[in-house]
Formats: C-alpha cells, sequence, structure tokens
C-alpha cells in the first residue's frame, strides 16, 4: 500500500466513484458520486475536482454535518451498484473492493434547482490518500452496462426524462450484461432490476 496526501489516480472528465460518509447513527453511508476534473475555473482556484449531490440525500446531509468523507475507486459492479440504487451502510469507511481511496474534506461551491431537484456542488480536497491494490486494466462491457444501467434508473422519479425511453435504455443494458458480464456483472445488474421494478413508473 502507498500512502499521500494528493488523489491517488489521474481524473479526467467525469470520473465514477463510491463515497462513504459519515451519518449521525455512526456508521457509513455508501453512495455512488461522479468527480467532476477541472484544470481551473472562474474563481482562479487552479485545478479542483467538483461533484454534485442530488436532492437531500444522506450524502448532502453528511456533507453538510461532516464535511469530510471517503472517496473509493472500485470495479466491482455490485459495490458500485449497490452504492447507486440502495440505502446501504458500513462499519467502515474504506470498501475491502477499493482499490484506492482518499479522504476529502468538501466545502460548498453552489447550489441550484433542475428540474424541480436541489443540487449542491462541492468542491473535494483530498487530506490523505492510499493505493491498496494495482491491477492491469481490462475493459469488460459488463461493467461500464451497469454503470449506465445505475444512472437511467436512477432518473426513472425526475420529471424532465421519459420513462419509456429510460426503461428501454435500461434493457438494453440488461442485455449487453447478459452477453459479455459475468455472475458478478448479472448480480450487480438484479440490483439494478431490482429497483427499476420497485419505482412508480
Amino acid at each position: 500500500m502507498t500512502a499521500s496526501d494528493d488523489w491517488p489516480v489521474e481524473l479526467r472528465g467525469v470520473t465514477e466513484s463510491v463515497v462513504t460518509t459519515l451519518g449521525p447513527n455512526d456508521r457509513w453511508n455508501v453512495a455512488a458520486l461522479g468527480l467532476h476534473a477541472a484544470a481551473s475555473d472562474e474563481r482562479g482556484d487552479g485545478e479542483i475536482v467538483t461533484a454534485r449531490t442530488w436532492g437531500r440525500t444522506r450524502t448532502w446531509r453528511n456533507f453538510t454535518e461532516r464535511g469530510e468523507g471517503y472517496v473509493q475507486f472500485t470495479t466491482d459492479p455490485v459495490d458500485f451498484a449497490e452504492a447507486a440504487m440502495t440505502v446501504r451502510e458500513e462499519d467502515d469507511p474504506v470498501l475491502s473492493s477499493a482499490d484506492a481511496w482518499v479522504r476529502v474534506e468538501v466545502e460548498e461551491r453552489a447550489s441550484g434547482t433542475d428540474g424541480g431537484t436541489q443540487w449542491v456542488e462541492w468542491t473535494l480536497r483530498p487530506l490523505e490518500s492510499a493505493v491498496e491494490r494495482e491491477r492491469v486494466p481490462t475493459t469488460n462491457r459488463g461493467y461500464y452496462a451497469v454503470v449506465e444501467a445505475t444512472v437511467a434508473a436512477s432518473r426513472l422519479d425526475v420529471a424532465a426524462y421519459d420513462t419509456e425511453t429510460l426503461l428501454d435504455r435500461i434493457d438494453y443494458f440488461g442485455d449487453v450484461v447478459e452477453r459479455c458480464g459475468d455472475e458478478r456483472h448479472r448480480a450487480a445488474f438484479a440490483v439494478v432490476r431490482e429497483h427499476v421494478d420497485g419505482a412508480s413508473v
């Protein structure tokens, strides 16, 4: 394991991650979080990493009350699907599947509403980080299909999106998982499907 006080991976565009934040019950809530990397902005802050929370979620509450969390990078499809689709809590902040993690302090940067949903943009600054394991990267369409399916499923209750279009996308990604994924990917898609079947569509 190697440790530092910087980001443990190179961030470009939007990087999907899992974040754990400490709740009022002293347990760590697990959620998905998209990281936005930018070289600079109009404030002149230099290189920054930001993320948005949508609605009054547990992550929003814990960011507001605690001011920090653990951002983690994992390729485990079930952990990612559960983070995106379910309420999951853990006793420890770092998941066993995390290849790398970074403890960040967060500061509200901007806020607003979009389609009737409140959003808050946060600046994330690394406090400490570690690389737990290094892997040779491979590309499996099943994993990325799971990620895209979670995005579509999370929008089912948002009025700005067409429900039938989203359901068609989810079905397509399900076919990709069946053709290209393994048992772990199929288990992850089952988490997505359970959310979809339980949604008011």
